[in-house]
This record gives structure tokens, C-alpha cells and sequence, in this order.
């Protein structure tokens, strides 16, 4: 790493959710956070659910998000390196945002090394044990022929439909993604701890279960989740040295 900068973490804005206006707020000081942390950026990493919803359709993409859009570009053109993780909610992002805003995309968990720590990084959906109704229905989304279909559908009647499903899982989960499982019951701590098993990480950095979390699994090895930025604003940033979560105000 470059002496005196930083390597920023950030994941679930959900822009579109709850509705335009709110959503519209968040985008403002989410792009705000990037215009601060722009000067000590060496790399930023936004590992998943950017959006609510998102399916790019040959010839369109969804409606809004254009300040977010630009900011990246900015940061990007300016050579910060971004990289973007799909989640659960925008898994059908494919090659606009990487061609248009410059960014790395990323399917599924990578490992990178910094100053000697090793990071694994990843959005977290579809990991550890149980749920599995949602592993069979991610199954179904990742499926090019589902894709093809969908998109078959004109988008204000696919998007619209999306937007439903969307606003129906909020109501179902309510109240959940609030509540700390306990260490021996958060399923991606048990990933991590099932991983430690045959490799090493220093640092496991994970989105989606918004709820921002730092658990220690052994003497050098820890697990942070990113929360989320509909409550929390939270996100983490490494210095060299250490991995700290942080809420932005």
C-alpha cells in the first residue's frame, strides 16, 4: 500500500428503497462519503446490493442513481481503483456499470493480500449453513435462460415486479436484521470459522446481513460485517494495520 493511504469498505446502499425521495437523501451522502474519502483512497470496495433492484436489459437500465453513477466514474477516471461486488438485490448488473463507470466486477467471494493481511471479500449471500429456499431461488436468478427470459418482459412490467418482490422480502425480514444471533448462531461466522479451517484470513469482510458486526474468530483472524446504510451509514477502512468499522455522519 501507498504510505498514508486507506482501503475503504462499503456495502447495501439499496438506492431505490423505500421510495424515491428517501432513497434520493441516501444517494446524496453517499456520494458525500465518496467525496471525502477520495483523497486518501487507494481502493474502495462495494461489496453488493448498491441498489434495491437492477437488471440491465439490452438496451436499458433502471431510472435514477445517476449521482452515484457519476461519482464512480469520477473517482474511477481519476485512477482510484473501484471494485463492485453483485448482491442478492442487483445480481443482474453485467457489462454496464463495469464498461461506463470503470469499475471491477466481482461474482462471488475473492481474496486479496494488504501489507501482509489477507482479506476475503465477498457480499455474503448464499453462505453457511440453512436458508436453503433462498440458495435454490439464487440458483434460478443466476440462470441464463431465466435471464433471457426476463428480459422478454417489457421493463416497466419486469422492474415493476421486482420492485414488489423486493418491498415483500423488506416486510418478511422486518425486524430480523436487527437482532445479533449470537456468535454461535451468525451463519456467516460459522462460514468463516468452517473456512479458518483450511486457510488462513485475517480479515473476512462481508455484506448483507445489515447489521454491522466485528467478531474476533481466533487471535489473528476476524469477521466484519458492513451493515448497511438505510440506519447505520457504516462502512470499514483499513490503514495498513488494522481494519476498523466506521459510521459516517
Amino acid at each position: 500500500m501507498t504510505p498514508n493511504k486507506k482501503i475503504y469498505f462499503a456495502s447495501d446502499f439499496h438506492l431505490g428503497a423505500p421510495d424515491y425521495d428517501i432513497s434520493l437523501k441516501r444517494e446524496k451522502l453517499i456520494v458525500k462519503w465518496l467525496d471525502d474519502i477520495k483523497h486518501d483512497a487507494e481502493e474502495i470496495f462495494l461489496v453488493g446490493d448498491l441498489f434495491d433492484f437492477w437488471f440491465e436489459y439490452k438496451h436499458a437500465i433502471p431510472k435514477g442513481f445517476v449521482r452515484l453513477q457519476g461519482k464512480i466514474a469520477e473517482l474511477t477516471d481519476s485512477g482510484i481503483p473501484i471494485h463492485v461486488f453483485t448482491g442478492n438485490h442487483d445480481m443482474w448488473i453485467f457489462d454496464y456499470i463495469p464498461k461506463e463507470l470503470g469499475v471491477k466486477l466481482y461474482r462471488g467471494n475473492i481474496t486479496r493480500e494488504f501489507n501482509g493481511k489477507k482479506f476475503l471479500i465477498g457480499h455474503g449471500d448464499g453462505l453457511g449453513p440453512g436458508d436453503h429456499g433462498y440458495k435454490f431461488i439464487k440458483k434460478v436468478f443466476a440462470n441464463k435462460l431465466c435471464q433471457w427470459l426476463f428480459e422478454r418482459i417489457h421493463p416497466n412490467l419486469g422492474i415493476g415486479i421486482a420492485n414488489y418482490w423486493s418491498r415483500k422480502s423488506r416486510k418478511v425480514n422486518a425486524g430480523y436484521d436487527e437482532k445479533f444471533l449470537g456468535e454461535e448462531n451468525e451463519w456467516l461466522a460459522i462460514y468463516c470459522k468452517e473456512y479458518l479451517q483450511k486457510e488462513h484470513i485475517d480479515y473476512f469482510v462481508f455484506g448483507h446481513r445489515h447489521l454491522p458486526l466485528e467478531i474476533k474468530l481466533n487471535e489473528t483472524s476476524t469477521y466484519i460485517n458492513l451493515g448497511e446504510w438505510i440506519n447505520y451509514n457504516s462502512y470499514a477502512v483499513f490503514d495498513g494495520e488494522k481494519l476498523e468499522l466506521k459510521n459516517y455522519n
